[in-house]
């Protein structure tokens, strides 16, 4: 892989990790219209390693905060119950584990069958144009104001698992699902972007997993390029879409996805 190959795919990965418009599938389109090859499994943690520091980075504070509750919760005094009840960041710990259980299980269940798609972009096209048709009803969408609660959790964390399906935006259902619900717009971007750090992680393990075990040398400057590139675009697409959510405009980006759809859609026919 060139420094060039590197800097595309991970801009792209960037980008479109957050942004509702399917990182998958444009990595599907640009294998297959263009050529590009990406690093195989190495090249695929390094980036999506960025993605998730990209999230740490802007939900830092957050995220610490999370951390100490997790720690309160379990070993410090007092019963559960009445923690997720009064503190407020213990209980969005639960909201959070609770919401990464349906990703888990249909991608350990359907790896295989995952995998497949992939192979597959007139399947991945006709997946973006859902993924249009989920976000334009949400101009509609009048925000209640309120927090995430454990049937939010449940429902959102049923749209990441429908996510992993190659051509579905993860950041567009994840946040929609949310907004359907009445959620805050803040609070559901949020949310969306916190629960998607268990699933990069738990992604970028597996694979690493994988990169152990395979003795080929691989050449490290073109994943350390991709990686940082990966983060910083990464940074600046959740800066861009937390903004464009809090002006209730998520709507804007099933245009895009009709469009690259039916353009996938034809040209891989």
């Amino acid at each position: 892989m060139s420094i060039v190959d590197s800097v595309v795919l991970g801009l792209v990965q960037g980008l479109t990790e957050f942004l509702p418009i399917s990182s998958s599938g444009h990595l599907v389109f640009l294998r297959a219209l263009l050529g590009f090859e990406g690093q195989g499994i190495a090249f695929e943690v390094f980036v999506h390693f960025g993605t998730g520091l990209a999230i740490i980075t802007v939900f830092w504070g957050q995220i610490c905060r999370l951390v100490a509750a997790a720690f309160r919760g379990i070993i410090g005094p007092g019963d559960i119950s009445s923690k997720l009840k009064e503190d407020e960041h213990t209980r969005l710990v639960a909201l959070i584990v609770i919401g990464s259980v349906p990703a888990a299980i249909l991608g350990i269940s359907l790896e295989d069958k995952i995998e497949q798609a992939f192979l597959n972009p007139p399947l991945v096209a006709v997946m973006l144009l859902l993924t249009g048709v989920v976000l334009w009803p949400t101009r509609y969408v009048k925000s209640a104001g309120r927090r995430v609660n454990y049937k939010d959790s449940i429902l959102i964390g049923i749209a990441q698992a429908i996510a992993i399906i190659p051509g579905i935006s993860r950041s567009g259902l994840t946040i929609a699902a949310g907004l359907y619900r009445n959620v805050d717009r803040s609070r559901a971007a949020e949310f969306s972007f916190l629960l998607a750090l268990p699933a990069i992680l738990g992604a970028t393990f597996l694979n690493a997993r994988k990169l152990l075990s395979n003795s080929s040398p691989t050449a490290v400057l073109p994943l350390v390029v991709g990686t940082v590139v990966a983060y910083v675009s990464g940074y600046v697409a959740i800066r861009l879409l937390l903004g464009i959510v809090r002006r209730g405009r998520l709507d804007r980006f099933s245009y895009y996805c009709w469009v690259i759809g039916l353009t996938g859609l034809v040209l891989t026919r």
